[in-house]
């Protein structure tokens, strides 16, 4: 039986048009921001129609970050921007993939649940696919859902989802549906202007599937004339006040203030028949000013091995950026690849930056080169802060180079090392499958009195979100321990080293954990603030 779509909650689909990577993300996460600073409940959904599960077993090269939300689901970057925009967690409802959409399907027609009927993309693809929309507006019971839909209008991928709006459209009650398309309009250099040829293509490739946009998104690299608008207005079947430029900005957080201007939220509330007061935007706006012109400047190395690709790392970039507003400054991100300095050496990319940051990873290619980065940053006592692989990798080299263990190594790497100072954990050791199978979401962790750690979160239990499979070796604990190196954090049992750090040092930490997972705009990770502070007190 199909679910019936609520009466009382309202919602917002944002297509894509042209190309892939105009910001679809971004401009859910900046309305979001607006409806929520009205008073309105909201909450956002992505919808990935790639086949896979979820993103976890995807190489970063093919899809950036696996954003990890509390309950352990791996899933979209853009699940990210909305947690760090409205300042809500997400679950594993907020990702639908395809694949999990055709997983769900198939698993019942195996059980019989659809009495013998033929199974087809039409009614059952879709049907699951609003039924899962639903169901995140009836278990949040939010007053706004906005879902996002990846890719662009014509891939073969997408149709379905597609298919699914025309379809919640007209089953919704009048009044409580928006759609919005983001399209592109290029400025073309040679001809001196602005062109609406491919947002009226995409549109009508839209509307070819049944669906009339009720706003165009324009991404644009400048201010569209008046006449550029009333043209695309004209061609697309749209109001032309609601037609939005959504042009380029110096920081993503601005987006909100531009589609502020425009009064978008306005426009929206009303096209919903909803009364809100208007938004209190002051604290974003000081925020941003912040952002564009602090009173300092600070450089920081991330030394890592999908550096070619910075959207493997984007929750550590927002996370500086948040770190930089509560420190007044801006943040300079010096990109190293860890390859090149296990090549080079560590003093041609790290004598002119004021901390190191070793992020997470899987597999043994740029290792080396990590390990000869946290060196560098202990010896010349220079701010340093592993993540995940980046506390691994401090603990190889402590025990390598202070500990006199040597070749010790992770079994991840060297399945024979004499000494696996970093080993599988025990939950691990019999998990066959790869996907949605490691340590994730949601562990706590029990700060150590006196430490760092405890001067940074000023709290004795902490909880932090995970994903990963080797950990600390309690074996080799006591020899670490003996020479120097903290264990800050542990878990509450006591059996898993959740972080460490240097006594003898001016900021040298760890953690197994992902705290860039839970930095927020407006409440910016303590132990990035910290590690900030600490990079500015080194270069003074």
């Amino acid at each position: 039986m199909r679910k019936k779509i609520p009466q009382n909650t309202k919602f917002i689909f944002v297509t894509g048009g042209v190309v892939s990577s105009l910001g679809k993300g971004i401009a859910c996460a900046s309305l979001g921001f607006l409806l929520k600073a009205r008073g309105l409940k909201v909450t956002i959904v992505k919808m990935d129609p790639y086949l896979n599960v979820d993103p976890g077993t995807m190489s970063p090269y093919q899809h950036g970050e696996v954003y990890v939300t509390n309950d352990g689901a791996e899933t979209d970057l853009d699940l990210g921007h909305y947690e760090r925009f409205i300042s809500e967690d997400m679950s594993q409802m907020n990702n639908v993939t395809t694949g999990q959409v055709y997983n769900t399907v198939i698993s019942k027609e195996r059980r019989g649940d659809y009495l013998g009927a033929t199974v087809q993309v039409i009614p059952h693809i879709t049907d699951e696919i609003k039924r899962r929309v639903i169901v995140v507006a009836e278990q949040t019971r939010v007053q706004v859902v906005l879902v996002e839909v990846g890719g662009t209008v014509g891939d073969i991928e997408s149709l379905p989802f597609l298919e699914s709006i025309r379809q919640f459209c007209l089953e919704a009650e009048p009044g409580n549906v928006i759609t919005m398309h983001l399209t592109l309009v290029p400025y073309i250099e040679t001809a001196g202007e602005s062109k609406t040829k491919p947002t009226q293509h995409s549109v009508m490739r839209l509307r070819e599937i049944g669906i009339q946009p009720d706003f165009l998104l324009c991404r644009c690299d400048r201010h569209l004339k008046r006449g550029i608008k009333e043209k695309i207005a004209l061609f697309c079947n749209v109001r032309p006040e609601r037609v939005i430029e959504a042009i380029d900005v110096s920081t993503i957080y601005e987006v909100p203030l531009n589609f502020a201007k425009q009064q978008v939220d306005e426009k929206i509330i009303q096209r919903l028949n909803l009364k809100t007061p208007a938004p209190d935007l002051a604290q974003l706006r000081k925020i941003v000013q912040k952002i564009n012109k602090p009173d300092h400047k600070v450089t920081v190395a991330i030394c890592g091995k999908y550096v070619k690709l910075r959207d493997a790392y984007k929750s550590i970039m927002e996370s500086f950026t948040h770190a930089g507003v509560a420190n007044n400054a801006r943040v300079k991100l010096k990109w190293v690849d860890s390859e090149d300095v296990e090549e080079h050496g560590p003093e041609k990319y790290f004598a002119d930056v004021c901390g190191i940051l070793i992020p997470g990873g899987f597999g043994d290619r740029g290792i080396e080169g990590k390990l000869h980065a946290i060196r560098y940053a202990r010896e010349k006592h220079l701010p340093f802060f592993g993540i995940c692989l980046g506390l691994q990798c401090a603990v190889i080299e402590y025990a390598r180079n202070v500990c006199k263990l040597k070749h010790a190594n992770s079994l991840e790497f060297d399945p024979n090392t004499p000494y696996p100072v970093i080993h599988i954990m025990e939950s691990q050791k019999s998990v066959k499958e790869m996907g949605g199978t490691m340590r994730l979401g949601v562990y706590p962790c029990v700060i150590k009195e006196n430490s760092l750690a405890s001067r940074v979160y000023r709290k004795e239990r902490i909880y932090e979100r995970h994903r990963h499979r080797y950990e600390i070796n309690n074996e080799y604990r006591e020899c670490l321990e003996k020479n120097g190196m903290v264990m800050s954090g542990l878990s509450p049992d006591g059996l898993l080293v959740e972080m460490i750090e240097l006594k003898d040092h001016p900021y040298f930490i760890g953690c197994q954990f992902h705290p860039e997972l839970k930095s927020r705009l407006t409440d910016p990770h303590p132990l990035f603030v910290n590690f900030i502070k600490a990079a500015l007190k080194f270069c003074k």
